[in-house]
C-alpha cells in the first residue's frame, strides 16, 4: 500500500539538510546601481567538480504533475549542485530524501511559492522538476562537462502526494 507523503512549507531550517533556499533576505541586501537596485547577495552558491566542468545556465519548461502523484524514483548529481527558480511565479514542489547507505530514504516535499528558489546540494536526492497547476518556467543553474553527473533510483513501492492545493 503506497504511503502517503505530507507537505511542509519551504524555510531555511527545514531545508537545510538538502540545500538552500533561494529567497531575497534582508540580510544580505546590499543598494547598487547608485541605490536604485537591491541586490540580494550570494544566496547560493554553484558547486561543481571534475575537470573541464563548468557551471551553466538553463531555462526548464516544467508540465505540470496530476496528483495524487506517485513518487517512484529520485535521482541526484554526485559532480555537481543544481538549483531551480520558477520565472513565472507560480508555486512548485520540492522533492528530496535523505541519503540511507547510497539509495534515497522517505521523501520530504515542500510548497514552494513563485518567489522561492532551491539550490540542491551536490549528491543531495531529489524528484526532477515538479510543476504544479500550469506550465511554468525555471532558471536552473547547474553543472555542464564530462563525467556521470547522474544518478537514479527507483523505490520499492511507491510514495504518494495528494493535491498540494
Amino acid at each position: 500500500m503506497p504511503q502517503f507523503l505530507t507537505i511542509e512549507p519551504l524555510t531555511q531550517a527545514a531545508f537545510a539538510p538538502f540545500g538552500t533556499v533561494i529567497e531575497p533576505d534582508p540580510e544580505t541586501m546590499r543598494l547598487i546601481n547608485g541605490g536604485s537596485t537591491e541586490r540580494f547577495h550570494a544566496l547560493g552558491r554553484a558547486d561543481v567538480s571534475g575537470e573541464d566542468a563548468r557551471v551553466i545556465i538553463n531555462i526548464f519548461r516544467g508540465q505540470p504533475r496530476s496528483f495524487p502523484y506517485s513518487v517512484t524514483m529520485m535521482e541526484r548529481h554526485p559532480l555537481g549542485s543544481q538549483s531551480f527558480s520558477p520565472i513565472g511565479g507560480g508555486s512548485w514542489l520540492a522533492v528530496v530524501a535523505p541519503d540511507e547507505g547510497g539509495k534515497p530514504g522517505l521523501p520530504r516535499v515542500f510548497l514552494a511559492t513563485g518567489a522561492q528558489g532551491v539550490n540542491y546540494g551536490r549528491n543531495v536526492w531529489h524528484h526532477p522538476l515538479m510543476a504544479v497547476g500550469a506550465v511554468s518556467d525555471f532558471l536552473v543553474v547547474d553543472r555542464d562537462g564530462p563525467g556521470n553527473n547522474l544518478e537514479e533510483v527507483s523505490y520499492d513501492e511507491p510514495f504518494v502526494i495528494a493535491n498540494p492545493f
